[in-house]
């Protein structure tokens, strides 16, 4: 019998090509297969990828298969196969293998960074080296350092041999210079000039802030960006032709400069025409017609085109027709210059919720959610409804964050659910309050809260105050529903002792225990009422020899204690989206506190505050504040007004930066009396914490002003205080924590400053 003997030499591309084998091979059955050349892999690894078996036939088109799977598996990079009689022998080379990558010369990112650049282009430790892949990671890092400006960036690889079949790399980087832009020079405006455009681009020339900005780096979507944002302010102010003819991009030999060169056609000025509807308007063309921004004769506004479109959709979703599509549709007069439009109203399938599902709520109970919504199953789907609904669960303080999607009901056209995802906050708290003075040193504030007690909305809160100042103790409870139709109902007995030793302000001590209820009836979804009603006993203390003879006097007139009847009115609206992290709406707080009859003290107290949050488009992460706060006080029936009831300022909540309560009229010993006038003014700016995406956390840069007026004082503001100063307010586990850093400007001489103030929780 002849031998079989039969050395088949098949090279890569003869494996690609099965139906081109290098050599025929006479078909044998396989009685063993044989494997050699493996160094790092197993040669299970062979058997496991090679479709010839023992036991089977093999031929031409079988070898062929072999050796295009094993080249297939990427681990090899030579594959041959022979006969020795009836044994089928396997020779492989094995591609080596990635031992170490090593990285010299970066500064500009971290070598961390690189690397799992290169994982993305194949490159890695431990992985089978194929030098096809180098080219694209020598790409990858390349396109690492241009998006940085670093275009004339070199990368040198050298590849080491190492034993056992190993190779190191390094990747050897020069960076370079960073690339920036030279100059950037539109053409064609005639309108306006290069200037003004240059403003509305975020690309520029290096600058005094570019090294922080990095705007004066070449990148491709900043530049696309850019030209959006050009686009954009032509056409908001009426150039309907406005074009981009071309944009050129070029880079100095040396590739330390980039020149931007864009030529524009502005194209003339277009005026609003007629707008008419048309389609199927469900709602009043009237009506339709009043959401519409622009009129007749306007100079075009895409802008304003587009905020028409959306509050004309949004009004079609409150009826339920979620699915609404409104199409403007423009009719040019080009000879006249004038833009009418149509819009096109297709309002769909009127939509209704099927159902309302509440999840995240471990704690809270169910109807305590269900109750603030305004979005109801089976009713007619509505966007203001489902937006108000999400405001309402924010402002409880329950749920850190609140989320709701309105995905469709699979198999319908006119049904949605309302999915409501809510993330519930920490709402018992040991809150207490801290200051430090070179006067006073450290005082503390405490109490225990519950707003959400046993998860039923229900709030109730514990205080004792050991301070040196305030010793304070007190029992409230709040049902926000003690009616279905929302009338709260709150409850309080306490009693504080007050000792004003320690203080700036006159000397005096008081013990006042008391007894109250208070209710909040609702008038509408943003405004309420508030009357309470308490009982309070106070009893006086004061030292004859520092005391101020005012403080003697009412002791002399009404003794040393006094029975009060103390009511109160009030009336707050508020349309602020949160009461942790409120970032737009408005809050106005009217209340009025009167001692009547038959109590001993006959007196009022009248406040206002006024609050304003709101966001630009332009900034959406910065929320600007400001707030102001009056107050007057007086007793009435030939009696004065408790020196104990005057109004203070200063510290936290008023007028940072000076020391709690020490602004105002002061007695002959400098010590502060209070007064019965108080005007308080705060502009801030509150942005998030950089790198966190916690709302929970926010900084704040402030400017704060006021004071207090006293008896018989004239108002004058060459009498108010301000501070300026930077400010951080975090809703932690514990409570509501607020400190800042403030530094006067605008003070007299004689006045407390404390630029360092925190306070942790709500100070009762």
């Amino acid at each position: 019998m002849p031998s079989r003997l039969t050395r088949l030499r098949l090279a890569v591309a003869c494996a690609l090509t099965a139906s081109l084998p290098a050599l025929a091979i006479q078909p044998f059955v396989v009685k063993d297969i044989r494997v050699e050349g493996v160094q790092r892999t197993e040669a299970g690894t062979v058997f496991s990828y090679l479709p010839v078996k023992v036991g089977e036939r093999i031929d031409d088109d079988k070898a062929s298969a072999a050796i295009k799977a094993l080249y297939a598996t990427g681990f090899y990079s030579d594959v041959r196969l022979e006969a020795d009689g009836d044994v089928l022998i396997v020779f492989v080379q094995e591609r080596p293998a990635i031992a170490q990558i090593d990285i010299e010369g970066a500064k500009e990112f971290s070598k961390d960074n690189l690397k799992d650049g290169l994982k993305q282009a194949g490159i890695q430790e431990s992985k089978i080296f194929d030098k096809s892949i180098l080219d694209r990671a020598e790409k990858e890092l390349k396109r690492q350092y241009t998006s940085r400006g670093f275009y004339a960036s070199k990368i040198t690889i050298t590849v080491t041999p190492l034993e056992r079949n190993r190779v190191a790399l390094k990747f050897d980087i020069e960076e370079g210079e960073i690339t920036r832009i030279a100059d950037i020079n539109i053409i064609g405006a005639k309108d306006y000039t290069e200037k003004q455009l240059l403003k509305e681009m975020q690309l520029t020339t290096p600058g005094w802030l570019t090294w922080f900005t990095k705007d004066d780096q070449y990148s491709k979507q900043k530049l696309t960006a850019d030209l959006e944002s050009l686009r954009s302010w032509y056409l908001n102010r009426g150039y309907l032709e406005f074009n981009i003819d071309s944009t050129q991009v070029s880079i100095t030999p040396d590739r330390e400069k980039i020149y931007i060169t864009i030529a524009i056609t502005e194209g003339p000025v277009y005026k609003m025409g007629d707008i008419k509807f048309a389609g199927e308007l469900i709602v009043a063309e009237s009506e339709l017609r009043s959401l519409v921004s622009l009129r007749s004769g306007d100079t075009f506004s895409r802008e304003k085109v587009v905020d028409s479109v959306k509050r004309v959709t949004d009004r079609l979703g409150n009826d339920g027709y979620s699915f609404a599509n409104v199409n403007p549709v423009p009719d040019l007069d080009r000879d006249k210059r004038v833009a009418s439009f149509t819009m096109l109203v297709d309002p769909g399938r009127r939509v209704y919720v099927r159902r309302v599902n509440v999840v995240g709520n471990s704690k809270t109970k169910d109807e305590v959610v269900r109750r603030e919504l305004r979005q109801l199953e089976s009713s007619w789907y509505s966007l203001d409804r489902i937006a108000r609904s999400k405001e309402r669960l924010q402002r409880t303080g329950f749920f850190s964050d609140v989320n709701i999607e309105t995905p469709a009901v699979p198999g319908t056209q006119d049904q949605v659910d309302v999915n409501i995802t809510v993330t519930e906050r920490n709402t018992g708290s040991l809150n207490f309050g801290v200051g430090y003075s070179q006067a006073d040193n450290l005082t503390l504030q405490a109490s225990i809260s519950q707003g959400n007690i046993f998860g039923s909305g229900n709030q109730l809160a514990f205080q004792v105050n050991s301070g040196s100042v305030n010793k304070i103790y007190s029992l409230s409870y709040v049902n926000p529903y003690w009616t279905p139709d929302g009338v709260s109902l709150g409850w309080d007995l306490y009693r504080r002792d007050v000792d004003t030793e320690s203080l700036s302000v006159s000397t005096y001590k008081t013990t006042t225990t008391g007894l109250g209820a208070t209710f909040g009836i609702p008038l509408t979804e943003f405004d309420t009422i508030r009357l309470g009603l308490a009982g309070e006993r106070t009893e006086l203390q004061l030292d004859p020899s520092v005391s101020p003879p005012r403080y003697l006097d009412f002791v002399n007139q009404f003794g040393e204690i006094t029975n009060t009847l103390r009511t109160t009115i009030g009336y707050a609206r508020d349309t602020r989206d949160s009461l942790v992290y409120p970032t737009k709406g408005r809050l106005t707080d009217i209340g009025l506190e009167v001692g009547i009859p038959p109590g001993d003290l006959q007196y009022y107290r009248l406040s206002l505050q006024q609050q304003f949050l709101w966001t630009f488009e332009r900034l959406p992460w910065l929320t600007f504040l400001v707030n102001g706060e009056l107050g007057y006080a007086d007793g009435y029936g030939g009696k004065p007004l408790p020196f104990f009831k005057n109004f203070y300022a200063g510290g936290v909540g008023s007028v940072r930066a000076f020391e709690t309560a020490s602004l105002g009229p002061r007695d002959i010993n400098g010590d502060v009396l209070g007064g019965d006038r108080r005007a308080v003014g705060n502009l801030e700016v509150l942005f998030p914490m950089p790198g966190n995406k916690d709302k929970s956390v926010r900084l704040s840069a402030f400017l704060d002003a006021g004071n207090v007026w006293g008896v018989g004082q004239k108002v004058s503001a060459s009498d108010i205080r301000a501070a300026v100063g930077l400010a951080v307010s975090w809703d932690s586990p514990v409570g509501p924590l607020k400190f800042s850093y403030g530094q006067p400007i605008k003070s007299q001489d004689g006045d407390k400053i404390e630029r360092f103030q925190f306070q942790l929780g709500r100070i009762f």
